[in-house]
């Protein structure tokens, strides 16, 4: 089983998205009821999320 993180911190999004940090902190503003999950004053992504946000972007 592999020990696959499920929350990104903003660098990590951004390295998996392939974007600069302002770009996907920007993104994250802009779906923070999508995919974004905040903890005390730091956002992450839910990777499941994020990534079925993806697909549905794809497909738009």
């Amino acid at each position: 089983m592999e020990n696959e993180k499920i929350l990104l911190n903003v660098e990590e999004t951004a390295n998996y998205l392939n974007l600069g940090k302002t770009k996907t902190r920007e993104l994250m503003k802009e779906n923070e009821k999508i995919f974004v999950v905040k903890i005390g004053n730091r956002n992450y992504a839910h990777k499941i999320l994020l990534d079925k946000w993806l697909l549905a972007q794809v497909r738009k």
